[in-house]
């Protein structure tokens, strides 16, 4: 019997050792597959690493030309304004002469015709056979084509 309990021992010895094998082989395989998995699932996050960089690279390009537009638009704009604010000017300044120049032509007016300190004025005439008349003076807007000239003229 001491025997035939050596040799059952052995052999569920063996039949442990055989386990033992497979549930290492078994162990193996699983730590094989899961590293091929990490492998995988970590070569899929370096390319949706990467196409989010490009996609961040092609969003910054766009940006920029849309701000290279933008700019470009406000330099036009700037460069408009300058000009409508110098032509503004110009007509700022030539409204006040102009304005001037109307307040001194409706005082001489005034003067000719009488109401002024010099008297005598019904003989003086603007031209064009519009005597003692300075609605051309007042209402420039309302003098017809060709007159303008007409009313500067002392007879």
């Amino acid at each position: 019997m001491a025997s035939s309990s050596g040799t059952s021992s052995e052999s569920i010895q063996i039949q442990n050792s055989g386990s033992e094998e497979d549930l290492q082989a078994i162990m193996k395989k699983r730590k094989q597959k899961r590293m091929l998995s990490n492998r995988e699932s970590a070569r899929r996050s370096r390319l949706r690493k990467q196409k989010h960089l490009d996609d961040l690279t092609a969003q910054m390009d766009q940006l920029k030309k849309e701000n290279g537009e933008i700019m470009h638009a406000l330099n036009v704009a700037t460069q408009g304004y300058f000009a409508v604010e110098a032509k503004n000017s110009v007509l700022r300044t030539q409204h006040l002469e102009l304005s001037n120049r109307l307040q001194s032509l409706n005082e001489i007016a005034f003067y000719l015709s009488g109401n002024g300190s010099g008297g005598g004025g019904e003989e003086v005439g603007f031209g064009g056979g519009e005597a003692n008349n300075c609605e051309g003076l007042v209402r420039p807007w309302s003098l017809m084509p060709g007159e303008s000239m007409a009313m500067y003229q002392y007879c």
